[in-house]
């Protein structure tokens, strides 16, 4: 999201402030949650043991980090789910999901890949995290009009949920 003008700037910095933008990530985590959803509200900050990565970490060291997540459909030792976010920082959605025991199928920072996934992401050729900005929604600064934008599932991420399909 890019600001055209000062107004502009002022006005959707107040709705980061206030965490009135909706952001929506689909995400294809290792194992299948228990619960159909939950609330991950963990401090993040860059990590002491390694500094190229983040951390849930205790205190006021870190800045306050919101994850609304819901289960969409089980799949085979993995689940897609969508992630709300209510804050936005680096790595958040990463973070907290491999802080319930379910780090994003692909992601070689915060996850390793379960031996039923690592031959299937070598197959599909798929390198990265299973991750994707789905949805983005705002109050225009300017008009005042609510804006809601979307993306569909990226082909090489639909292969992969397609593979794990039940």
């Amino acid at each position: 999201m890019v600001a055209k003008s000062d107004v502009a700037h002022e006005g959707l910095a107040k709705q980061f402030a206030a965490h009135s933008i909706d952001r929506r990530y689909l995400a294809i985590v290792n194992g299948v949650p228990r619960s159909a959803q939950g609330k991950i509200d963990a401090p993040l900050a860059r990590s002491a043991a390694n500094r190229k990565k983040i951390a849930i970490v205790e205190g006021s060291r870190g800045k306050r980090a919101v994850t609304h997540w819901r289960r969409l459909q089980p799949l085979r030792d993995a689940a897609l789910v969508e992630c709300r976010l209510e804050t936005g920082r680096t790595h958040q959605v990463r973070v907290h999901m491999a802080s319930i025991g379910h780090p994003l199928v692909g992601d070689p920072v915060y996850g390793r890949a379960r031996k039923t996934h690592g031959k299937l992401l070598k197959e599909l050729q798929f390198h990265r995290q299973a991750l994707h900005a789905t949805a983005l929604g705002f109050t225009h600064p300017v008009t005042k009009h609510r804006l809601s934008f979307s993306s569909p599932m990226p082909p090489d991420m639909q292969e992969l949920f397609n593979a794990l399909g039940v």
